[in-house]
């Protein structure tokens, strides 16, 4: 899957009936899931979404600084 240039890898989990998936061309850990493929890809473009929102405002628009693991 991809969304504005970031790729990610999908696995399913058979057992809980959840799909998992996690960006893979990023330094830091961008996970996500759901339970159907719509569901999937709109959790992914959340997640992106939300990331690429820490980048630009990495003390949140409160100024508040907001946690995010890179490793």
């Amino acid at each position: 899957m991809t969304y504005k240039g970031y790729q990610a890898r999908v696995e399913l989990d058979e057992e809980a009936g959840v799909f998992h998936g996690e960006v893979i061309n990023t330094r830091d850990v961008i996970t996500f899931q759901g339970s159907s493929v719509d569901e999937l890809k709109q959790a992914f473009k959340d997640s992106v979404d939300d990331y690429r929102e820490v980048l630009r405002f990495p003390r949140g628009r409160s100024g508040q600084a907001i946690l995010w693991k890179s490793f």
